[in-house]
């Protein structure tokens, strides 16, 4: 009988955001995965159209017009972007390429959901360091943390699923005192939600310090959760690894075209993200009038801390047509949707169970 090894048993399944709800014949507001709620701009679904013409070739693995650009944008050479299948697909290449059986991969707990799972699946092990109570990054625990076994170590701000973002001066004096031997990566998913002048900014970090990564991506802001297109900022030697254990073709071309129109229109997607923002400061400041304890969030999604209340917040929001992401015992992570599914939120949570 074929069995799984060892290190793949030990994986905790990735679940997706539900998409319905049973019982319930009113509107549905899916806000669990911390989609963007508008669709495409005009001209990002035109660009795709003309490259779908294509499709019954391989697409260009090189991405040469999308990487010009992002080069221009960060002021970075062009052979220090690398693409991949979503942000999360490009920090499956930096563990494979850096870690494996006996390294260790260090992250914040909790973080990521998929961070356990990718390290695991490298056959490394995963180091979870607690957040602080207040929810953040606790950078003089992680320092402690690293041992001879480290490899990379993920640090992700804004934090997904709790929101706050890790401060510029802080990351950058942790780095500082990271052996430069362990690889240190700055997941900024969110960061186009980010308003704090004060938060970290992985570029210049990446500028200062040869082994930082940044990982950027298209899916949330850009609205293209769809197309799964992220990519990773970092020096040559470290895009030599990535590129080793890339899959193949994994970005298609129609991912590329939608990238490049994407940011050829970023007025207009920069208006819809001064929206989510606003509603993101309106829904967390009616949460706490409402008495809910609400962690400021630098995401597009706010966090409820709520622990053995939980599941009954939760099946209350789901008995409403919300879906929202539950973690059992912690509290949920609701993605800022739409006025009308933000609306929906606040009355449902006006008379959920208070424990």
């Amino acid at each position: 009988m074929i069995e799984q090894p060892p290190h793949i048993q030990s994986i905790p399944v990735y679940k997706p955001g539900k998409s319905s709800v049973d019982g319930w014949d009113g509107p549905v507001h899916k806000l669990s995965s911390n989609e963007n709620p508008y669709p495409p701009l005009p001209s990002v679904i035109a660009a795709m159209a003309d490259a779908v013409s294509n499709m019954h070739r391989y697409p260009n693995m090189a991405a040469p017009e999308l990487t010009r650009l992002l080069a221009e944008r960060y002021g970075v050479a062009e052979n220090e972007i690398a693409f991949g299948g979503g942000s999360v697909e490009v920090a499956a290449q930096l563990i494979r390429a850096f870690a494996g059986a006996g390294d260790e991969v260090m992250y914040a707990w909790r973080s990521f959901e998929a961070y356990p799972i990718l390290v695991r699946g490298a056959g490394a092990t995963p180091v979870q360091v607690p957040l602080t109570s207040e929810l953040r990054h606790d950078l003089p625990a992680m320092l402690a943390a690293i041992t001879d076994k480290t490899r990379v170590i993920f640090v992700c701000t804004p934090n997904n699923p709790t929101g706050p973002t890790v401060g510029h001066d802080e990351l950058r004096a942790f780095i500082a005192q990271v052996p430069a031997r362990v690889l240190v990566v700055v997941d900024e998913a969110y960061v186009h939600f980010q308003n704090d002048p004060a938060a970290a900014r992985g570029i210049d970090l990446f500028r200062e310090f040869p082994n930082v990564a940044v990982l950027h991506t298209f899916s949330k802001a850009y609205g293209l959760a769809g197309l799964r297109l992220g990519y990773a900022i970092a020096r040559e030697k470290i895009q030599e690894g990535l590129r080793k254990v890339a899959m193949p073709f994994a970005v298609t071309d129609v991912a590329q075209a939608a990238g490049v129109a994407s940011l050829a229109a970023e007025d207009e997607l920069q208006a819809r993200i001064d929206v989510l923002i606003a509603e993101r400061t309106r829904v967390e400041a009616e949460l706490a009038a409402q008495g809910w304890h609400v962690t400021p969030s630098q995401a597009n999604f706010t966090w409820l801390q709520l622990g053995d209340n939980t599941e009954a917040v939760s099946a209350h929001l789901t008995s409403r047509g919300i879906i929202a992401r539950p973690f059992a015992g912690q509290g949920i992570r609701i993605t800022i949707g739409d006025a009308e599914a933000n609306d929906a939120v606040l009355a449902a949570l006006a008379d959920a169970p208070r424990g």
